[in-house]
């Protein structure tokens, strides 16, 4: 998913350097008919761009997923939730 939101960025010309880009990921097991099962997936995406670029940025975000193997691939199965948490960086 990581790697999908980049590609997406990028193609805009929003760069996700790791000084710039990082993804905390947490999931949920819990224990289903006696199968443990992942059944949550929160990712909290933080994203520096240049000035002027949030929006862009969101915009980007609001989309990605539906391009995103991985995320497709479990679509329906496990609970995908993210939230992108966006700064200006100051202009030089």
């Amino acid at each position: 998913m990581m790697g999908t939101l980049a590609t997406a960025l990028a193609s805009r010309k929003i760069p996700t350097h790791t000084d710039r880009y990082l993804a905390t990921v947490e999931g949920d097991i819990e224990d289903i008919d006696g199968v443990l099962r992942i059944t949550r997936i929160r990712v909290d995406y933080e994203l520096k761009v240049p000035p002027g670029k949030a929006d862009e940025a969101r915009e980007v975000f609001a989309d990605y997923i539906k391009g995103c193997p991985a995320a497709m691939s479990i679509r329906g199965c496990i609970d995908i939730i993210d939230h992108l948490d966006v700064t200006e960086m100051e202009a030089r």
